[in-house]
């Protein structure tokens, strides 16, 4: 008696709560998505599950052609839930509109019980859609966003527990018990609205006017890191997600900003100038001054290969160039010549000062760390090279935080798009090494 009622007692007690009732399941709403002054870029529209208890149905004959025609599904479809599956309890339909679960209460169903649901929505359609992502028919995240502050987002669900006999009816009278769902927490980005539909604007534009297979853009704030803007395009529908075509959906939904490298080119030359300057006013003699001449030649010849300039001499641009005239005129054998006088251990200080070849920590699932060669495989050619961005692979987003520690004072922030959550005092898991109140 001691072992059935002590040591066994909490299990025995648990399985005859679930014997004696059964639950309906209280969702918890899905936290909001904001951009750092408010505007809501996703929320939910309330929907309801409709689902079946088999052995509580007085009539399957009526109860299929009710909620055959009210659902707007087959009449098979109904009756072999109810009739041919295993399970006592079975899912009619999800992210049924109130209007129709109204007519099925009007019905007076035997055995049919409804749940509320969350239907994501997202009131600017294929705004920021790389970013947000989406969520599935059952609300969790599955991309983006979405998925990546899914925890935070889905808040914990309740229940509402009622008394049945021991084949799952209702008992008249019964007692029911409340268990409240905790809502998720709305999360306010560092994304500002009014940036970003510039952004999208801009990059419309340039697939339009130059017939581009795609176009991004990102904008980020340099003494933060807070991310304001981010667009690929083309883009895709939040509210009606291609999920019958995986391929297409894949492709579009992939935020190629944060996932995909390349060359960067031109772009590099910022950090080439950058490691030339700081090793300058450390009193390193291989670096150049500012005011510093350069060689006018259009060529320069590193172990008997040549490397060009992508402009000609037109203009006077290949004469009297300084460090500021060669970032103006992108001129590339200048960048060669800067690289070649500091060295590869120095050129790799400043690669890895900056990030280059390891993830930014950006809050977003899938970040690529880009490619960089190890300085052992390095020969003078590609050091030549990687001055001006070639023989070297970053992400947009690496390319920006580097930018932004360059002209900021030399301050490497990590990318976010998080800025804070709200309500301040609802729960966080454990663990999580965020605080409360904490504002990026």
């Amino acid at each position: 008696m001691f072992y059935v009622q002590v040591i066994w007692g909490k299990d025995l007690q648990r399985k005859a709560i679930d014997q004696w009732t059964r639950e309906i399941p209280v969702v918890a709403p899905r936290g909001k998505i904001l951009d750092r002054n408010g505007v809501v870029l996703a929320s939910n529209d309330d929907t309801y599950s409709v689902f079946v208890r088999k052995k509580a149905v007085k009539d399957v004959a009526l109860t299929v052609s009710s909620l055959s025609t009210v659902l707007e599904v087959s009449k098979e479809y109904v009756e072999e839930r109810i009739t041919k599956t295993k399970s006592s309890e079975v899912t009619i339909k999800k992210q049924v509109d109130k209007s129709k679960i109204d007519k099925l209460l009007k019905l007076d169903l035997n055995g049919v019980y409804y749940s509320r649901d969350n239907s994501r929505a997202y009131p600017y359609n294929d705004f920021l859609s790389s970013v947000l992502g989406f969520t599935s028919t059952d609300g969790k995240g599955q991309a983006g966003l979405e998925l990546y502050y899914d925890k935070y987002l889905s808040g914990i669900n309740g229940e509402i527990l009622y008394e049945t006999d021991i084949v799952g009816v209702e008992i008249e009278n019964g007692k029911a018990s409340y268990i409240p769902a905790t809502d998720g927490l709305n999360i306010k980005l560092s994304v500002d609205y009014e940036v970003q539909q510039l952004c999208e604007a801009a990059m419309e534009k340039a697939l339009n006017v130059h017939k581009a297979k795609t176009a991004k853009m990102i904008v980020m704030n340099p003494q933060t890191g807070g991310i304001v803007a981010l667009c690929t395009k083309p883009s895709y529908n939040l509210n009606d997600v291609p999920r019958d075509d995986l391929e297409r959906l894949n492709k579009l939904s992939r935020n190629s900003v944060i996932c995909d490298i390349y060359e960067p080119g031109s772009t590099f030359k910022i950090l080439t100038a950058a490691a030339n300057v700081q090793e300058y006013l450390n009193g390193n003699s291989a670096a150049f001054s500012l005011s510093h001449i350069f060689n006018s030649s259009r060529y320069r010849y590193i172990d008997g290969r040549r490397t060009k300039c992508w402009s000609d001499h037109k203009n006077g641009k290949h004469s009297n160039l300084n460090l500021q005239g060669a970032l103006n005129n992108s001129c590339n054998p200048i960048f060669v010549d800067i690289a070649m006088s500091l060295g590869k251990d120095s050129m790799y200080k400043y690669i890895n000062a900056f990030n280059y070849g390891s993830v930014t920590g950006v809050d977003f699932g899938g970040e690529a760390q880009g490619m960089v060669l190890p300085p052992s495989s390095i020969e003078n050619m590609d050091l030549a090279r990687i001055a001006f961005g070639q023989t070297i692979a970053v992400t947009p987003l690496q390319l920006a935080a580097a930018t932004c520690a360059a002209i900021n004072g030399g301050y490497y922030y990590v990318p976010h798009f998080w800025k804070r959550f709200t309500p301040i005092k609802a729960w966080l898991p454990k663990n999580t090494g965020l605080k409360k109140n904490h504002d990026r």
